[in-house]
């Protein structure tokens, strides 16, 4: 129970909250765009992105406080699963999502490096001195010093990526209530519907186990859920791309990154398998959007992203751990 909201009732508020959220956040976003002459893709990278990754960041940050390295693994990994899998496919299937050739060319690859990167730490024996099991500070710090990289690279491809001067512009004051109001109702609205959904499932005698695996890192990532399919369907394909890769590259350089530097995690063996499925899913991303000539992801294309994520699911509960 959210407070003192009931469950069933805080499961459809939080719904709603997310999808005005969502529909501010997009509006912000592309008056933002217009208004700096930048492109979507790089708003969606940064603003969007790390806006809606602030529930991974705040789990990871008190997972690893608590001393759960499990979660802290898990809502990295299930969050970025979630985010490549669902999210772009059920935005695909919304609308076709063709993206612009650097994206496929720059950003997608390094979120693939940034996820493989992860799994080598996992293996790390063999890597680095003194023989460092599971993933240290110094790992942690690694990651954060590869987010610092990514800003940096967006920073310096803003001047390359400038608007026409004759684009629209948008007040200021109205940018930051809708950017400002969109990311506060979709952070509550995400705290909402994950408290609800979790009181719901153990109201129904579902175990914490199988609650975690699924509602919780799934959850964190309604805000980029809400967002990226509200974009597929205004027909913003780039705020829709830009937010589940720039995310996952938050999750997994920073939120992770910073959750590593409050406690080490020594117990990534688990994980390994999670790794490997999410590099396979970003590299079927990939080369999703390289087949065909048209740098898009297709319906079809998008079913398929489901229906895997879906399996997966079934894999994990099924006793695979």
């Amino acid at each position: 129970m959210s407070g003192a909201i009931p469950d069933f009732v805080s499961l459809p508020l939080g719904l709603v909250l997310l999808v005005l959220g969502a529909e501010m956040l997009v509006r912000g976003a592309s008056a933002l765009a217009a208004r700096l002459r930048v492109s979507e893709l790089a708003v969606g990278l940064t603003v969007v992105a790390f806006g809606t990754s602030m529930p991974e960041l705040s789990v990871s940050l008190f997972a690893s406080a608590a001393g759960r390295p499990e979660v802290l693994l898990g809502n990295a990994i299930g969050s970025n699963l979630f985010n490549v899998l669902v999210i772009l496919g059920v935005s695909a299937v919304v609308f076709p999502l063709a993206v612009q050739r650097r994206t496929v060319r720059r950003e997608i690859p390094l979120s693939l490096a940034a996820t493989a990167l992860v799994l080598l730490m996992a293996f790390d024996n063999s890597l680095w001195p003194r023989g460092l099991t599971g993933l240290s500070r110094l790992e942690g710090a690694v990651l954060l010093a590869l987010f610092a990289a990514f800003l940096w690279y967006i920073a310096r491809s803003l001047g390359q990526d400038l608007q026409p001067a004759g684009v629209a512009r948008t007040a200021g004051w109205l940018v930051a209530v809708l950017t400002g109001g969109g990311l506060l109702l979709l952070t509550v609205g995400g705290r909402l519907v994950v408290d609800g959904a979790v009181g719901i499932a153990r109201t129904a005698g579902i175990s914490d186990r199988v609650v975690s695996l699924t509602v919780v890192s799934a959850g964190t990532s309604l805000p980029e859920f809400a967002t990226s399919v509200v974009a597929a369907a205004r027909r913003k394909p780039d705020i829709s791309v830009g937010n589940v890769v720039g995310s996952n590259i938050f999750n997994l350089t920073a939120a992770l990154g910073l959750g590593l530097m409050v406690r080490p995690s020594n117990e990534p063996r688990g994980s390994v398998a999670d790794l490997l499925v999410l590099v396979a899913a970003t590299a079927a991303l990939m080369l999703a959007m390289l087949t065909g000539g048209r740098r898009r992801l297709d319906r079809w294309e998008g079913v398929l992203f489901v229906f895997f994520y879906a399996g997966y699911v079934v894999w994990l509960l099924f006793g695979q751990r």
